[in-house]
């Protein structure tokens, strides 16, 4: 895979069209290509009863094989989105024990059904379910294959050992993109990271230049790119000193 394309796709970045190139850098996940009748089930499509569970019942027992090949929970997903609007994902940050739970869950994220209405889902994606630490996830803003902005990926609040450690993982963001660019499908691509207690990156995801990607706390994709921007934390609470009048 080469930088052919200056600015990301959807296309691009489905992880069957990057998982090959950048496999070592990423969770290891088995993938199951869907048969049409599979994603009409995913979508919520009105199917004959007996029909309906012929196809649940193939699709479980291949799921079930994908899943095994890990020991422990796994995380499922579809190659265009995660059920992450799901009471599983905010309780258990999706982890799920067997196949028919992660069909389940997958079924009832509206997230997972309209992609699959809309055509957007061609397979499902297996990986060892990993717990992350929320204080090491960031999204990178690539531009022309060069790092220019790193943001706090869950903006829940100020994490106060971030401050100490900032330009540190900075640097080691810049330093991974220098090193994977030429992998890279696009010049410029969104990419979500973690990363590891021994200061390891993992990919997590890649997501669309501009389109319906989330700037995060650029808040907007009107910048400079030409400009390194550098790192972007949520800012401590403000502390007001003095005479405060407060009237209702």
């Amino acid at each position: 895979m080469s930088n052919n394309t200056m600015a990301a796709t959807k296309e691009d970045c489905l992880l069957q069209n990057w998982y090959i190139q950048l496999s070592n850098y990423t969770l290891p996940t088995n993938f199951i290509e869907l048969k049409s009748s599979e994603i009409s089930l995913l979508s919520g499509s009105d199917l004959e009863t007996e029909d309906a569970e012929k196809i649940e019942k193939a699709l479980l027992k291949r799921l079930d094989f994908a899943m095994r090949q890990y020991s422990g929970s796994c995380f499922v997903t579809t190659d265009y989105c995660a059920p992450i609007d799901t009471e599983r994902f905010a309780s258990k940050r999706g982890a799920v024990h067997s196949a028919t739970s992660a069909l389940k869950y997958l079924r009832k994220s509206e997230k997972v059904v309209h992609a699959a209405k809309c055509g957007d889902v061609k397979y499902l994606c297996v990986k060892p379910f990993r717990s992350f630490n929320q204080t090491r996830e960031f999204r990178l803003f690539v531009h022309d294959g060069k790092l220019r902005a790193m943001s706090q990926y869950n903006l829940v609040r100020h994490f106060r050992r971030l401050e100490g450690i900032k330009d540190k993982y900075f640097s080691l963001a810049k330093d991974f993109i220098e090193d994977i660019n030429w992998l890279l499908p696009a010049k410029n691509i969104v990419i979500d990271i973690y990363i590891t207690s021994n200061d390891k990156i993992l990919i997590i995801d890649l997501n669309e230049w501009r389109g319906s990607t989330n700037p995060l706390l650029l808040h907007s994709w009107d910048q400079d790119w030409d400009v390194e921007l550098g790192i972007l934390l949520m800012r401590p609470p403000m502390k007001i000193k003095g005479d405060v009048n407060v009237s209702f």
